[in-house]
């Protein structure tokens, strides 16, 4: 996995009421895909707001923080996005690719922090990683290459392995993103990687009740909205069938999945604030330039791998950056 953090030059933001007066009240916008209750929004929430005090960017004093929760709704988070875009922040940060979709339909001029988002190009966000090009930078969730530390921790997993299923809704980025470093990295490791595109909880049972009827078999879910959405009905399939599986949400572990890797998003919070702080005092978010991972988390369910009889090897036992017992 290459990583790697771009570091740019800043230009000014041409608009002179985003001038650099840390005394004047600035206002922040927060898009969240989660609900107001959620612990993980809180951590990452805290997060983002000490980071900012640190900066100079005391809320109550000189800054002001909206935020509008979706509870994983799209329909809500169309409509809330709306909401944060006439409030005429200084700057939006918003989670996840179809959230932020939402953000720049409705603003040209403000400008938006992503985080969590997969192919930004793709998307149509930014011109390039390193020249954004507009008013959106942010941080990448995933790299697509990726794809072959899930795999691998499939095949170490499950030596016999022989087969895959890479399962995601195809409406969404994750599917054409991932998929062909997904194959890519399966042929080296000698395993048959098949796609399978489902869109509602019909599909998702009919998929992994096929692949069940096939011997050395596991799943691979890459980040999608779908998946998130009918994870306790993957879960309970996935035990029942008694499927390895591999996510890239630490959500879906703690439930009960085998394990994961994914990139540390608290962290994502953290050196977000710094780019809120950057965009504060001028720097246009078109020559920011989209940061890469820097820091990623494995998460193993040692409970789960003995329901599925499987065994924990020393190495990816020593990989772990935590585990469930």
């Amino acid at each position: 996995m290459k990583r790697r953090e771009f570091i740019g030059g800043v230009a000014a933001w041409p608009v002179a009421a985003r001038g650099q007066q840390s005394d004047r009240m600035r206002r922040v916008g927060v898009l969240s895909s989660q609900a107001m209750d959620s612990p993980t929004e809180t951590v990452w929430l805290d997060t983002l707001r000490q980071g900012l005090d640190r900066l100079g960017w005391v809320e109550g004093r000189n800054l002001q923080i909206d935020v509008r929760y979706s509870e994983a709704r799209l329909v809500r988070a169309q409509s809330i996005a709306k909401e944060l875009v006439a409030l005429r922040p200084d700057v939006i940060l918003g989670e996840s690719t179809p959230y932020v979709r939402f953000l720049k339909q409705g603003t040209g001029r403000i400008p938006i922090v992503f985080m969590s988002v997969s192919d930004p190009v793709g998307s149509g966000f930014v011109e390039s990683l390193a020249r954004p090009g507009g008013n959106l930078t942010g941080f990448l969730l995933f790299e697509s290459s990726i794809t072959g530390k899930w795999l691998g921790m499939l095949k170490e997993i499950a030596p016999q392995l022989k087969r895959v299923a890479f399962i995601a809704n195809p409406s969404g980025t994750a599917y054409d993103y991932f998929l062909p470093a997904a194959k890519q990295a399966a042929s080296a490791l000698g395993i048959d990687l098949t796609p399978y595109p489902v869109g509602n909880p019909e599909e998702v049972e009919r998929t992994i009740n096929a692949i069940a009827r096939e011997p050395n078999s596991s799943l691979l879910f890459p980040p999608d909205n779908t998946n998130f959405v009918y994870w306790d009905l993957i879960l309970r399939l996935a035990a029942k069938y008694r499927l390895p599986a591999v996510f890239s949400e630490r959500e879906m572990v703690e439930a009960g999945g085998l394990m994961a890797y994914y990139t540390d998003r608290q962290d994502q919070y953290r050196l977000a604030a710094g780019y809120v702080d950057r965009i504060l005092r001028g720097a246009n978010p078109a020559n920011l330039p989209v940061q890469t991972p820097v820091k990623y988390v494995t998460i193993l369910n040692l409970r789960t791998a003995k329901e599925l009889g499987l065994t924990v090897s020393r190495v990816l036992m020593a990989s772990a950056d935590e585990v469930i017992e």
